[in-house]
């Protein structure tokens, strides 16, 4: 039997993801903490992409009271191909984020992605639907695989890397905003927020897609980018999320929720837990709970709708069953 490189290297990863639970990492690997004593998630209820939208999600980030003025805002969506279905954040969330947060007093938006299969940011871009929303004023696309670099030495080291150049778009953000699209993953179980920030390591340096993070450990990268470049909002895309063989061959799941939070593992949980997932059981997650945001729910607090798991879970592949929660979190 024929196995090709990436079916291997997926197959090799659900073995590892299997084994989460087990592991037990040297307790600190890392130099910093933004965890705070409490956590604020807002769900907020959307049946469809549509023009309301916008004033559904401005009503959602007033719950933060939250201050922009004179700040750059990045907004990191998941663009990774021109593929139909739910691979990529809806555009009209990007859109509508990109004007909120000048509503509220941000002097320049700035939508950043480094796509991880396509090397065409711009066929990536086209497909998307992004364009129209780029020609209103003050706001901007930046090709993160292609732009200008710095080194950072990393606040973590579970992955061993010691230091990554990432793009100075990213750098001298002063707000940055990760905006996932809910979905399942072949090789980490789940790629929200945290995940998404695999899009701002770029593949002219590091290769597509993002090989060298996969050969350190997908898990352990996702924590020492994360401990280095933060989080500060979370915008989650799960009106139509993807179950199933994400993040790109998954189903289309009618979620009908944005999940908005001020901490990326808190967002991620609650995320996890709409999918009918336990994020305990996520690595990446249980791990970034000790540092980079709350996990456990009763650190949470909801700001909109209330917390309630889907009818179903989220369909995984087999290798994944562990994720699926036993009750209703």
């Amino acid at each position: 039997m024929k196995i090709d490189r990436r079916r291997f290297i997926g197959s090799a990863a659900g073995v590892a993801a299997t084994t989460a639970a087990a592991t037990d990492w040297s307790w600190p690997k890392h130099s910093v903490s933004y965890r705070r004593p409490r956590s604020f998630v807002a769900i907020l209820n959307a049946a469809e992409y549509s023009e309301k939208t916008e004033t559904l999600l401005m009503e959602g980030l007033r719950l933060f009271r939250f201050s922009l003025r004179g700040k750059t805002v990045l907004l990191k969506p998941n663009l990774v191909e021109d593929l139909p279905g739910p691979v990529n954040t809806n555009a009209n969330i990007i859109g509508a984020a990109a004007r909120c947060f000048l509503r509220l007093g941000a002097t320049r938006v700035v939508i950043g992605e480094g796509p991880g299969h396509q090397r065409d940011t711009e066929l990536v871009v086209q497909a998307a639907g992004l364009k129209p929303h780029l020609a209103e004023r003050r706001i901007e696309f930046v090709d993160l695989n292609r732009d200008e670099l710095a080194k950072v030495k990393l606040k973590a080291n579970y992955s061993g890397l010691g230091e990554l150049w990432l793009p100075r778009t990213v750098l001298d953000s002063d707000f940055v905003v990760s905006m996932p699209k809910v979905k399942t993953h072949h090789w980490a179980g789940v790629t929200l927020s945290l995940k998404n920030m695999f899009g701002i390591v770029p593949g002219m340096k590091y290769g597509w897609p993002k090989n060298l993070l996969h050969w350190h450990g997908i898990h352990e990268s996702i924590l020492d980018i994360c401990a280095t470049e933060p989080i500060h909002f979370v915008i989650a895309d799960g009106i139509t999320a993807m179950e199933g063989n994400g993040p790109l061959q998954g189903t289309a799941r009618e979620l009908g929720r944005i999940v908005l939070a001020a901490d990326p593992v808190a967002a991620d949980a609650t995320c996890a837990r709409l999918m009918g997932f336990d994020p305990h059981r996520v690595q990446h997650l249980s791990e970034g709970g000790r540092f980079l945001g709350n996990l456990r729910a009763d650190r949470i607090t909801m700001l909109a709708e209330r917390m309630e798991g889907p009818i179903r879970p989220f369909a995984v592949l087999p290798e994944f069953q562990y994720l699926l929660a036993r009750t209703v979190l």
